[in-house]
This record gives C-alpha cells, structure tokens and sequence, in this order.
C-alpha cells in the first residue's frame, strides 16, 4: 500500500471514528433527558405524598419512574453495551 493509498484509509478511519463519536453524544443526549425525566418524576411522589395527595397520584408517577429505568436500561443494553451484527457471525 502507497503512501497515499494509507493516508487514505486513515482519513477513512478518521471520519467513521468521528461520526462514531456523534451518534454516541446524541445517545448520550437522550440518556440525559430520560434520566431528568425519572428524577422529576421521584421528586414529584415527594411532593404530592408530602402535601398529601390522594395516593393514587403517587403510585402512578412511581410507576412511570420505574417505567423510565427501564427504558434507559434498555437503551443502554441496546446502545452501550451491544455488538454489531457484523461481530456476531464468523
């Protein structure tokens, strides 16, 4: 391989790492908003049991804090911690 035929595929190598990168930050970008969105919602049963709402109110926005760590568990599994297709088969 030239000099130039190198130069190439490191400038390729450079791009896809880079745009890696990118498609990382906004998976990062949205683990944020899920994760300010479940402690809302905790801090909100702390209020509404606090200025004693009927219980009803509470238990629902528990199960949504649940629900919510559950979808970032989720979008970790499936983002953080996956392997590509192309690595599974030999």
């Amino acid at each position: 391989m030239g000099p130039s035929a190198a130069s190439t595929t490191l400038s390729s190598e450079r791009r896809e790492q880079e745009l890696d990168e990118q498609h990382f930050a906004e998976i990062d970008v949205a683990m944020i908003y899920i994760e300010e969105a479940r402690a809302r919602a905790e801090r909100a049963v702390a209020v509404l049991r606090s200025n004693g709402a009927d219980e009803h109110l509470a238990e629902a926005l528990e199960r949504t804090q649940a629900e919510l760590s559950d979808v970032a568990r989720r979008l970790r599994q499936g983002t953080l911690f996956a392997v590509p297709k192309e690595q599974l088969t030999l």
